[in-house]
């Protein structure tokens, strides 16, 4: 009879590596499908400054293999695989991968999310190297320089307004001639002195040498190309969480996951929790999805105890 897990962790980032060391640790059996992508997004930050304990800073790799090591220490279960299907209309839940299907009583998904990038050839060149999709986690190492953030959304004007307070210069390129973001939003932008507006222009591609030296920005209208020498472009078009594995399967709102009643991870199913960037489209930053894994996996165990005691979902 196949083995029978207390929780099936779906993810191998920060929200998934820290539900599998607490499931652990408060005497859940774990098995964690790490993905084929192991690491999440922190594999293409360079330097990580914020995330706490770290005074130095760190590599986003080096932090994620460290965060891997510290996982296996409690979790013996880890399958470098993505799951492929699942079912969450009976107990126990199964979920398939690498062409085994396994069983649990809970489920953690913690599959993050993935930024969008603008799709052309220069732009994963220069990812790490100048070009960037967090200003939170990399915007402190352009500080006093001149910036770009590309879009017109909500993110990008996040995104703009937190450069704003760190760089000379901050300058936000659109494809339309209005911003698409929240009227509060766009009221703080061009309340900002040190904020600057490309309207109807596109990014056709990034130049430099090993670093970014510059954008080349092409009027849509026009059809006019110029380049601009900048320090740093941040890509701020939106991010997409990973959760097209659970259409119709789960409650969900434009891709992202929705939970019953915060501040508690529980999904629309008992016994389905969900932690990091396929719920959180505001915050999205390592150390939350490092906490939500914390909850995920501390809400599971709760859960198995109270349906022993005949309590579970009251």
């Amino acid at each position: 009879m196949a083995e029978v897990y207390d929780a099936i962790i779906i993810g191998g980032g920060p929200a998934g590596l820290t539900a599998a060391i607490y499931g652990e640790r408060a005497g859940m059996k774990c098995l964690l499908l790490a993905g084929h992508g192991a690491g999440g997004q922190l594999l293409l930050t360079t330097d990580v400054d914020d995330y706490p304990g770290f005074p130095d800073g760190i590599k986003g790799p080096d932090l994620m293999t460290m965060w891997r090591k510290q996982a296996e220490r409690f979790c013996k279960d880890i399958i470098n695989e993505d799951a492929t299907e699942v079912d969450f209309g009976k107990r126990p839940f199964t979920v398939e991968a690498g062409n085994n299907i396994y069983k649990g009583r809970t489920v953690i998904i913690a599959t993050g999310a993935s930024p969008k990038m603008l799709g052309i050839s220069s732009e994963g060149e220069y990812l790490g190297k100048g070009v960037s999709t967090c200003a939170t986690c990399d915007g402190f190492f352009f500080k006093d320089k001149d910036v770009v953030v590309v879009g017109g959304g909500d993110t990008a004007m996040r995104e703009a307004i937190f450069l704003a307070n760190i760089c000379k210069t901050v300058t936000v390129i659109h494809r339309r001639d209005k911003l698409r973001a929240q009227k509060a939003l766009q009221s703080i932008a061009m309340s900002k002195k040190n904020m600057k507006w490309i309207w109807d222009s596109a990014v056709e591609g990034f130049y430099g040498d090993k670093l970014l030296k510059g954008v080349r920005i092409k009027n849509v209208k026009t059809g006019k190309v110029a380049d601009m020498p900048v320090s740093g472009a941040f890509v701020a078009i939106g991010h997409a969480p990973n959760t097209s594995l659970f259409e119709g399967k789960i409650e969900m709102e434009k891709g992202h996951i929705i939970l019953r009643s915060l501040p508690s991870v529980q999904t629309s199913v008992p016994g389905v929790f969900a932690a990091g960037d396929v719920h959180d489209y505001i915050y999205m930053q390592a150390v939350t999805a490092a906490a939500d894994g914390c909850k995920a996996a501390l809400e599971a165990q709760r859960f198995l105890e109270e349906e022993k005691s005949g309590k579970a979902g009251n």
